[in-house]
């Protein structure tokens, strides 16, 4: 091994010593040891050590300290798992309507949120035609060439889409291309629904839809892909029906309420 691929495997084992001692730190405060000498025994460290970790997790909001009564979790904490139960139960709700679609339409369905600037996947149910199609749960996508994150950024500004557009569309950043694009994206605000005409994955298309809370935020998104040979402009019509109206149906067990049903 070279000394330049030993530095690199010896710098990835201490950054991952780094983080998992991290992670002990943040577990013990969880359980109780606020002060630095419970701390640091808790997680066999030396003091000096316990402090640098603590306070570097106090900088980044994971971790609080008060002089007198120690440290305690933050709100980065708790914003994590606000998060993480959000999108726990969505995915509990949600799941046996994509089973549903995904088997009414032969084809696979996503289940997706915005996370930062981009599109998170958070589900995933295959369909039956043999087609292989690349995504994983876990992954991000581009908001601007997906059908899922089109959907996701539905509600959001002309200024949001033209930032989007130009930082992931860095090479294709003519106006007449971006003027084309908003377009299509003005129609899919009036429609509710989003499509992917072979924009982020070479011969895939997709129909997508937003999915509603108990306030009408976009909170996540749903979509249909299948191959372009069974995607035709026609069947991509004739699918907005059921995905929006399972999105619909998701967001009603959100809390949502359609406004046009005079609900």
């Amino acid at each position: 091994m070279s000394d330049d691929a030993r530095t690199r495997a010896q710098s990835g084992v201490t950054g991952s010593q780094t983080l998992m001692r991290g992670l002990d730190v943040i577990e013990a405060v969880a359980e109780g040891m606020t002060n630095l000498p419970d701390l640091s025994a808790r997680v066999g460290l030396s003091r000096s050590t316990a402090h640098r970790l603590a306070s570097s997790l106090v900088e980044r909001g994971y971790l609080a300290f008060e002089p007198r009564a120690g440290y305690r979790l933050a709100s980065k904490v708790l914003e994590l798992g606000h998060l993480a139960q959000v999108q726990t139960n969505l995915l509990q709700v949600a799941q046996p309507h994509l089973e549903a679609l995904a088997l009414a339409t032969a084809d696979t369905v996503h289940l997706g949120v915005l996370e930062g600037d981009q599109a998170l996947y958070l589900g995933k149910v295959p369909g039956h035609r043999r087609i292989m199609i690349s995504s994983r749960v876990g992954e991000r996508q581009p908001l601007t060439s997906t059908g899922l994150g089109k959907a996701l950024i539905l509600d959001h500004s002309a200024d949001y889409w033209r930032t989007r557009f130009a930082i992931e569309q860095a090479s294709v950043t003519a106006r007449a291309q971006f003027e084309i694009w908003v377009a299509r994206m003005r129609d899919y605000v009036a429609a509710g629904r989003a499509f992917d005409l072979e924009e982020n994955e070479d011969q895939i298309r997709c129909v997508a839809a937003p999915i509603r809370d108990a306030s009408a935020r976009i909170v996540a998104a749903i979509s249909v892909s299948s191959a372009a040979q069974y995607m035709s402009d026609q069947r991509m019509r004739d699918l907005s029906a059921d995905v929006v109206g399972t999105a619909a149906a998701i967001s009603h067990e959100l809390g949502w309420r359609n406004p046009k049903r005079g609900e």
